[in-house]
């Protein structure tokens, strides 16, 4: 049994394998209501063998999508929209996750095939967004900085999206806590230059991620896991590091998070990144302190054996992938085919398993 291919129990749930599908969005929703187009996309991935299969950053409030055309969860007509999607993923066998998310001063922007680019202008069905600070991310239009009471509505926002995903069956919660948006701005010096008790120290700054944290366990129970997805690093000199993000990993941990979906970048426009297959694994590496706190990595993850070495060195728990997972939704298949390991293929696909 390869490691890729062993199963991973988590409080209540277990994980038939450890290749599972990031959160990607698809900017094809309809007032926040997901539609046929989600359906299809998500599940094929179960067809193909994922483990666990991650819905796209869904926002909890109108005011915190990326776009106008990103998936929702602030009302109930959007929770009835994901169940019949909860099922499909269920009947392929997979775990059903989704990514709960607010996109912050990265918020009322085109999306990648608009016409436009930067942030969408009121008459175009664009709004003012919020954040810790006064502060615009580069190209974009800036945003109001949140009051206390704000802050609040944003942590009961998460809950109740919580709330809904669950009752729309979903298995897993994830926070996006990463690429920029708004708890990650919350965490970074670079975007957070508050001077109040969210702003100035590292525990001030991750006080708003861990707010949330503790609303959405409480929320969710005891038996559903909740991952939390970082940035490890800003890339940029003054932001926030990959030690920073181990001890904030640690933190989320003695607050109910049971996984740190581990990745980078997205807080500043200027960045500069060197990319190469999986880059971003010394970061997972460094917030797992060792297996102190379960994670996952991610980042130019391609290949089978690539994935079972990046669990062999213990350097993560679980992998994530995304654009190899739409360049072969049967990337879990292929994987143990090549790996040698044993897979729950469908029954369906039978007679084209590899002998």
């Amino acid at each position: 049994m390869t490691l890729l291919f062993t199963p991973l129990r988590i409080r209540s749930v277990t994980f038939r394998n450890r290749l599972w599908v990031s959160p990607m969005c698809m900017y094809s929703a309809l007032d926040g209501v997901v539609q046929e187009w989600h359906h299809t996309h998500l599940a094929q991935f179960a067809s193909g063998g994922a483990g666990l299969i991650v819905a796209e950053a869904t926002a909890v409030v109108p005011e915190g999508r990326i776009s106008p055309r990103d998936a929702g969860l602030w009302n109930d007509e959007q929770r009835d929209a994901w169940a019949p999607v909860v099922r499909s993923i269920h009947d392929r066998g997979a775990v059903a996750g989704i990514q709960l998310a607010h996109a912050g001063r990265k918020a009322s922007t085109w999306w990648p095939w608009a016409p436009g680019r930067g942030s969408v202008p009121a008459e175009d069905g664009g709004w003012t967004t919020t954040a810790p600070s006064a502060i615009a991310f580069d190209g974009f239009a800036e945003p109001v900085a949140l009051d206390a009471a704000g802050i609040d509505r944003v942590v009961d926002a998460f809950a109740a999206s919580a709330r809904r995903a669950l009752d729309a069956g979903f298995d897993v919660l994830e926070l996006h806590g990463a690429h920029g948006y708004l708890l990650h701005q919350f965490l970074s010096p670079l975007s957070n230059t508050r001077d109040d008790e969210y702003g100035g120290t590292l525990e001030n700054r991750a006080r708003l991620l861990l707010r949330v944290v503790d609303a959405v366990r409480a929320e969710a129970g005891d038996e559903v896991p909740l991952l939390v997805r970082i940035s490890a690093t800003d890339h940029a000199d003054g932001g926030f590091t990959a030690e920073e993000a181990a001890v904030v990993g640690d933190w989320a941990a003695q607050h109910g998070a049971d996984f740190i979906d581990v990745s980078s970048g997205g807080l500043v426009a200027h960045q500069r990144i060197e990319t190469f297959p999986g880059y971003q694994v010394p970061l997972a590496e460094t917030v797992r302190q060792g297996g102190r706190i379960p994670v996952s990595a991610v980042g130019l993850i391609t290949a089978a054996e690539q994935a079972e070495q990046v669990l062999a060195d213990g350097a993560a728990d679980a992998i994530f992938a995304g654009r190899e997972w739409l360049r072969d939704p049967h990337f879990a298949l292929r994987a143990a085919h090549e790996l040698g390991a044993d897979a729950d293929w469908p029954p369906q696909y039978e007679r084209a398993r590899w002998r």
